[in-house]
């Protein structure tokens, strides 16, 4: 029996939303992946801010409320933003991932629990018991309470996705869990997770809890585990650098509070117009 989870409940929504309306989905990601002309890191917190003001205005069932760095050292979850079902006024974190397509990072597993718990089993584990019971223990709850929304771009090919992680199918179709030592440039051991077809699904990193956060935790792969994903956008979707954007944003950093009233009266307008002539609710 399937047990009901509000995040889920968000993506599916989500996902129904960006099929009946790709064209505010597309915007909404050009404009954000237009940021990496500003500086390659500047599209991710913006992104942040983004899509809370995208599930604020075009979800109508839904609130949601940026965190903000400033709470970051307070945080007992992964969070940047916060979303809450108007309706059956569940509230759950929500981690914004603005990644390349590739590695992606999943949990940092802050508390460092992940790694030290596979190598109790040592090097491989393959009995479907052991596996599950190492997927049901404490240290791998994160693995099972993770809400990533990762926004995924192909620079090259202008592409982008809104992949999401299916945790559930990953633990019951792991049949393989291994070490593999450092390789490709990495200096430490992984224990990678693979299907009863070889197939790549997950990994956990090593990193003690000193460790930066990159070098630790539970990461996939956009395009190894593909088939572990699924796409709140039906697939890959072109994308525009919108450089009126750029434009924009530089003439409000050296303009008065007052122009940037005007402006968003202007940007609101617009708003008003994109509901209207996508049939969204005002």
């Amino acid at each position: 029996m399937n047990t009901y989870n509000p995040y889920k409940d968000f993506t599916d929504r989500l996902k129904l939303l960006s099929s009946k309306h790709p064209d505010l989905i597309t915007t909404t990601l050009s404009n954000i992946f237009t940021m990496r002309l500003i500086g390659n890191k500047t599209h991710g917190d913006l992104a942040e801010i983004a899509i809370a003001e995208f599930i604020n205005q075009y979800m109508y069932d839904f609130q949601s409320i940026h965190v903000g760095k400033d709470l970051y050292r307070a945080k007992s979850k992964e969070e940047d933003i916060k979303i809450i079902n108007e309706i059956t006024k569940d509230e759950f974190p929500v981690s914004l991932k603005a990644y390349g397509d590739g590695p992606l990072q999943l949990s940092t597993d802050k508390n460092f629990r992940m790694f030290p718990r596979l190598e109790q089993e040592g090097i491989e584990v393959k009995e479907r018991v052991a596996i599950q019971k190492i997927l049901q223990d404490p240290a791998f709850v994160e693995f099972r309470n993770i809400n990533v929304l990762p926004l995924i771009y192909d620079e090259k090919n202008q592409r982008c996705n809104i992949l999401v992680f299916d945790y559930n199918r990953a633990i019951s179709e792991t049949a393989r869990i291994t070490r593999e030592e450092g390789t490709r440039g990495r200096k430490h051991p992984v224990y990678r997770f693979y299907d009863i077809f070889e197939n790549y699904i997950c990994e956990v990193r090593y990193g003690d809890a000193t460790a930066n956060a990159l070098q630790r935790g539970l990461w996939t792969h956009t395009k190894n585990g593909l088939k572990y994903f699924d796409s709140i956008t039906g697939g890959w979707i072109d994308y525009s650098h919108n450089q009126f954007l750029v434009k924009l944003f530089s003439h409000a950093l050296v303009s008065s509070e007052d122009g940037h009233i005007s402006a968003l009266e202007k940007v609101q307008e617009d708003i008003a117009q994109l509901k209207q002539r996508s049939g969204v609710r005002i």
